[in-house]
């Protein structure tokens, strides 16, 4: 959970009053706290245990700042960063530990997030000790920063400290994380009255704080120098050019008790201050605020606030300028061609939860997240259909959709996927978590796994496509749908195979064919079946791999899809012939170039009878082999393919040369050469488990 940051930068409408001295000096909107930074600098450079026996730290440093939400322990770790920046030429790394509505993210996440961060990519599905080995090799030798916030556990942090002495820890905790060792926690506590009313007068301007000196610093401690509950009185007041700071005061004490939410132990204040301005809004803008504790990842652009306000792109934008200038969301990164976007602050979101359910019917909360999750779904539709050709039925659809949905190129909808993932992604959890919104988490899962797909390629997108298999099979599992838990372990299996997990994808691929067969699907029984026998055939299990290849068989056969059996007919004479079974993978051979000739399919069996000449050979069969290959011969001239015909002829050579017959086989190869030179490309290689190329 982020904090409600101290820094104001982008916010400040008048300039400081002459009164604080701690006025920001470093440009950054940044104010006080300079104990606390010099305290972190500091403890860098203190003695540890490593170095009180003389020798040098095998680990990096690792600094803490603790303190309540809303204590700006998020900013002033920030504003560390910032100033330490320049000594770790490897960058600054953020990451967060906990996701806006107050759930853990998982450290697997965190490590990926981290790597990527480096441009390491990670092996899709690697379990969370294999991503954090992986970070802490990739950081060994560098000098980096990495900001960890909002860590919750000790073994969190331990797991993630890199072995590199080089590299600094900067983590932000609500309490001291006992359990680190040789880590002294920096605790915040509220605000000194100078800076506390420094920030005041950020919003409000020097006048009302010079008029007034008593009732602003009275109005610090009415806040218990939260940074968090002085920026939202501060944007209170800001709003109200002719309310007084004592009015102010006045109002936060009048606020009936009982009507703030709930909230943690020591963050009063911020409640209090939240109920003023929260009260204080239009109806309108008040019920928008509520609804962005819907926003996924805490991230809200004018497409989502839209959408969760059932209003213009144009309004929902207005309001969330409004609310950035009231200190109730983090003023936008710059984001190029893209929206701008806007964060909730952590310390407010279980504020924000709390108004939601107290203030809106149940039936408006979903109504309201359906709007939200069905323009999330058109936006990656749109995402995915600029990248097809001109005058396709994709690109028709796409002009079809409202301006404000349309990606102007391909390249600028590829970078809004990108740096929208994570808030994507966790749209997608947020909707699978969500009892009545599971076909529309389907429904984003899909277009979000089409758009990734066609950014980045099967392979590219990878790494991202596992976890939204998982949530696939979580949605499917509560759901009792089997057809779709099939599927689901489907698609994780070939991307364990893919990763080099056979194991995984064995247990994987057997779940899949237990759904399947209970779902009573045989196109995805006989998917698992073949999947199961492709990777026993990786693995060299010639035996287990041809029991599968056959029960697959079995199945097509039964279907009466005449190219399947084609198909699975090679697969299985392959893994036959790479066991030495030549008697076995002949008939198999033979059997696939007979349903090759019932389809008509000259060029095909024309390749079974060159594979069937193949194994005739292995087999020290080598005159039946040339009778074989000239027949093959025969129906590659029929099929009109001069490639297959020259890898035919090569094929032909070299039995001859075994035969003894090298100036015939002279023949065959300059036959062949004079094809190929005809041709683009090589002659096939007549070999392998498929009839097919």
């Amino acid at each position: 959970m982020t904090d409600q940051a101290v820094d104001t930068g982008g916010r400040a409408r008048t300039a400081a009053p002459a009164r604080t001295t701690t006025a920001d000096t470093t440009g950054t909107g940044f104010l006080g706290r300079a104990r606390e930074l010099k305290s972190l600098r500091d403890d860098i450079a203190r003695t540890g245990l490593d170095t009180l026996s003389g020798r040098k730290g095998a680990r990096a440093r690792v600094l803490l700042v603790a303190g309540r939400p809303g204590s700006g322990r998020t900013a002033l770790a920030e504003e560390f960063a910032r100033r330490a920046a320049p000594e770790y030429p490897d960058g600054v790394l953020r990451a967060r530990f906990t996701t806006p509505d107050g759930q853990p993210v998982p450290l697997g996440r965190v490590a990926r997030d981290l790597l990527g961060a480096l441009d390491v990519t990670a092996v899709p599905g690697a379990p969370d000790d294999e991503l954090t080995e992986a970070l802490r090799s990739a950081l060994a030798g560098r000098a980096a920063l990495l900001l960890l916030d909002d860590v919750r556990q000790p073994e969190e942090l331990l797991e993630l400290i890199p072995d590199a002495p080089d590299c600094l820890v900067l983590a932000t905790s609500e309490g001291p994380l006992t359990g680190v060792p040789d880590v002294r926690p920096c605790t915040l506590g509220g605000l000194d009255p100078h800076t506390g009313v420094a920030l005041l007068a950020r919003y409000t301007g020097p006048v009302r704080i010079t008029v007034d000196p008593r009732s602003a610093d009275a109005l610090v401690e009415e806040c218990a120098g939260q940074p968090a509950a002085l920026m939202l009185v501060g944007g209170w007041l800001a709003a109200r050019p002719r309310t007084s700071v004592a009015d102010a005061i006045q109002r936060l004490r009048d606020l009936p008790l009982g009507s703030a939410p709930p909230v943690a132990p020591g963050t009063w204040p911020l409640a209090r201050a939240f109920q003023l301005v929260h009260t204080s809004l239009p109806p309108s803008a008040a019920r928008l605020l509520r609804l962005l504790a819907l926003a996924p990842a805490g991230v809200v652009d004018a497409h989502i606030a839209s959408a969760l306000a059932g209003s213009s792109p144009s309004a929902a934008q207005a309001a969330l300028e409004g609310f950035a200038a009231h200190g109730l969301l983090r003023p936008p990164e710059d984001s190029g061609p893209l929206p701008s976007r806007y964060r909730v602050p952590g310390a407010l979101a279980p504020l924000l939860r709390a108004a939601l359910e107290a203030e809106e019917k149940p039936a408006e909360i979903q109504l309201a997240r359906a709007r939200m999750l069905e323009r999330t779904v058109r936006q990656l539709q749109s995402c995915r259909a600029v990248t097809e050709p001109a005058g396709s039925p994709a690109r028709k659809r796409l002009a079809a959709l409202s301006r404000e949905l349309r990606f102007p190129s391909p390249a600028v909808a590829g970078e809004w996927l990108d740096s929208r993932f994570p808030v994507l992604l966790a749209a997608a959890e947020s909707a699978a978590a969500d009892g009545e919104s599971l076909t529309q988490a389907r429904r984003l899962v899909s277009a979000l796994s089409r758009a990734l797909i066609a950014h980045r390629g099967e392979r590219g997108a990878a790494p991202d496509l596992y976890p939204l298999h998982r949530l696939v099979l979580a949605v499917a599992e509560r759901r009792g749908s089997r057809p779709e838990q099939a599927a689901a372990l489907l698609n994780l299996a070939d991307l364990d195979t893919a990763a080099g997990r056979s194991g995984d994808a064995l247990g994987r691929y057997r779940g899949a064919l237990e759904a399947a067969r209970a779902a009573g699907d045989p196109l995805l029984t006989v998917r698992a079946l073949e999947s199961l026998a492709g990777t026993y055939e990786a693995l060299g299990d010639w035996t287990r791999a041809a029991d599968w290849y056959g029960r697959a068989l079995a199945l097509w056969l039964s279907r009466g899809d005449l190219a399947e059996e084609a198909r699975l007919y090679g697969r299985l004479a392959a893994v036959h012939g790479h066991a030495g079974r030549w008697g076995e993978a002949l008939r198999q051979w033979r059997a696939a170039a007979a349903v090759h000739r019932r389809l008509h399919d000259a060029r095909g069996h024309a390749r079974a009878l060159g594979e069937m000449a193949r194994v005739q050979e292995c087999a020290e069969r080598p005159e039946e082999a040339l009778r074989t290959c000239e027949e093959a011969l025969t129906w590659a001239r029929r099929a009109g393919d001069e490639r297959l015909q020259a890898a035919l002829l090569l094929r032909t050579a070299g039995t001859l040369e075994r035969l003894g017959d090298p100036a015939a086989a002279r023949l065959q190869r300059d036959a062949a050469d004079r094809l190929l030179s005809d041709t683009a490309g090589t002659a096939y290689e007549i070999r392998g488990g498929s009839t097919r190329d």
